[in-house]
């Protein structure tokens, strides 16, 4: 999969609908984004947001009709901030940098982004920091609500000075311009989308088009999406650990409480505690082999929550960052309470950029770990008495061998990804943007990434629950029996002859992606951690 492929969307099922988002100045909250991005959520802007709107752009007509140059407002841009413009070509002006900035190539973003994109931006909007007319934040609602997206591409933001090129793509529909998807998902000309709406595109004034470009939105809003996507997946990589080591006839004395208690990560102490829950009242766990008995199980198993501990911290810290940018307004110039406007470099995506980072080494780490473990359930000499490959007749039947490549070759896809972003960078604008964060690049990277790990946890799934089945004789927890039935129902056939096996593995993804895997576990366990 190249980054710019439909990447599926993982719906949280714990995650409760919103139906509308209020936007004043205080901002919005992670549920908001991923509301407005995934579910349709109608966006309103609140009276106080119309307020700050309207006060911040008096500050900026007033400098506008000063002979002073003020960027933004009557100077050229980047490396061409040198030239003053005057009045009458500032229209012209605005309407210049989102016609060249929307210089995008490749294929087109998923649109789960691109509203991502647009509800952030406004936010930044409605924070009264842009200067931006209300005219022109009630336009960017509008498309939101009518639920047309601007076709934005691939390749064009280097993470510094803002998303540009997706956010320009976005602005362009605003004033009419460029293509946009309907909510019948045809691509028409902007133009003819807003008409049929009902909404008259901008005419952009001093300010405007530079303050529609200028914000780490779309690796912003990317980031909000995968930490809900990994909330899930961290829980689902709990419950296949703890299968694993049923089905593996490991012991579950090293999930202990009191032993994660003397090394106090708070993510490990929670993936024990989740694995302990699927696992209470398990007939199999402690079964060691009497002819090869085990006096510690191997590290995959044994180690399952401080790795999968380590990533849910890391995730956390993620979300404090998220949280922080998401409560910024991040413009340049910005138009300050006093009544300054100020250049800055807040647009700088690096805060953002490290954690994408950081989370697609954590995921491809946790994949890592799950291939490992499913490496053992297939191998005859470790898997403590079950048939090879969890073949029917082995030799005659191959079972899961291909499962394992499928998932070995999807783990080494995450290790690529997992190569970060944020340390490389290309100058740009004539050496005056000469260090830039590639924010949105590892933003790409980690919805790949995120892909391929809800992939690599089915097959693991789906390896696990074929050998718990194999353990004849021996009583599952009823958490995992629970489990068993669940993907069976959702046609994830169990043990027997080889079949054509791929359409089984696509049902143990839906499964996992869809958050019917951590349901299934949590009817029985209550709410993991």
């Amino acid at each position: 999969m190249t980054f710019g492929d439909s990447i599926p969307t993982i719906l949280n099922m714990n995650m409760h609908s919103v139906d509308t988002v209020v936007l004043g100045t205080s901002g919005a909250t992670a549920a908001d984004v991923v509301a407005v991005a995934r579910g349709g959520a109608r966006v309103v802007l609140a009276d106080e947001a119309v307020a700050a709107l309207t006060a911040a752009r008096e500050i900026v007509d007033a400098l506008a009709a000063k002979p002073d140059p003020v960027y933004g407002v009557s100077t050229g841009f980047g490396a061409l901030a040198t030239r003053h413009i005057g009045p009458e070509l500032r229209t012209r002006l605005q309407r210049n940098i989102v016609r060249s900035h929307a210089a995008g190539m490749g294929p087109r973003v998923e649109r789960e982004v691109v509203r991502a994109l647009m509800f952030l931006r406004l936010k930044t909007v409605c924070s009264g920091h842009t200067g931006v007319r209300p005219e022109v934040a009630r336009t960017m609602a509008a498309v939101l609500n009518a639920g047309i997206t601007p076709v934005v591409h691939e390749y064009g933001s280097l993470g510094c000075s803002g998303d540009l090129a997706p956010l320009s793509h976005c602005a362009l529909t605003l004033m009419g311009e460029g293509e946009a998807e309907g909510p019948d998902g045809v691509v028409r000309p902007a133009g003819e989308l807003l008409a049929a709406h009902g909404i008259t595109p901008v005419e952009l004034r001093e300010k405007e088009g530079l303050a529609l470009l200028n914000g780490t939105d779309g690796m912003l809003g990317m980031l909000f999406m995968a930490l809900a996507d990994l909330d899930l997946l961290y829980k689902s990589a709990d419950v296949t650990a703890a299968l694993t080591l049923e089905a593996l006839l490991g012991t579950d004395r090293v999930l202990a409480p009191e032993l994660h208690a003397i090394r106090p990560h708070p993510g490990q102490a929670a993936s024990a505690a989740n694995m302990l829950a699927v696992l209470k009242g398990s007939g199999l766990t402690g079964h060691h082999q009497d002819d090869a008995p085990r006096v510690q199980d191997a590290y995959s198993v044994r180690c399952a929550p401080q790795v999968a501990g380590a990533g849910r911290d890391t995730i956390a810290h993620a979300r404090v960052v998220a949280e922080r940018e998401l409560a910024a307004a991040v413009d340049n110039p910005v138009v300050l309470p006093d009544g300054r406007v100020e250049s800055n470099g807040n647009f700088h995506g690096a805060p953002v950029a490290y954690v994408l980072d950081f989370l697609a080494v954590a995921a491809a780490d946790l994949a890592s770990i799950a291939e490992r473990r499913t490496d053992r359930l297939l191998d005859k000499n470790r898997s403590h008495g079950l048939p090879p490959f969890l073949a029917d007749d082995p030799g005659v039947d191959s079972g899961l061998m291909i499962a394992q490549y499928t998932q070995a070759a999807l783990v080494s896809e995450l290790k690529r990804l997992a190569v970060p972003a944020s340390a490389d960078s290309i100058p740009s604008s004539a050496m005056q943007e000469d260090h830039v964060s590639m924010g949105w690049s590892a933003a790409r990277k980690l919805r790949t990434a995120v892909d391929a790990l809800t992939r690599v946890l089915a097959v693991e799934l789906y390896a696990a629950t074929r050998a718990v089945e194999l353990r004849e004789g021996l009583t599952p927890a009823p958490a995992t029996r629970a489990v068993v039935a669940a993907l069976r129902e959702a046609g994830a056939g169990g043990p027997g002859p080889d079949r054509y096996l791929a359409p089984d593995l696509a049902a143990a993804e839906a499964f996992v992606r869809e958050g019917r895997l951590v349901a299934a576990v949590e009817a029985v366990t209550g709410p993991l951690a």
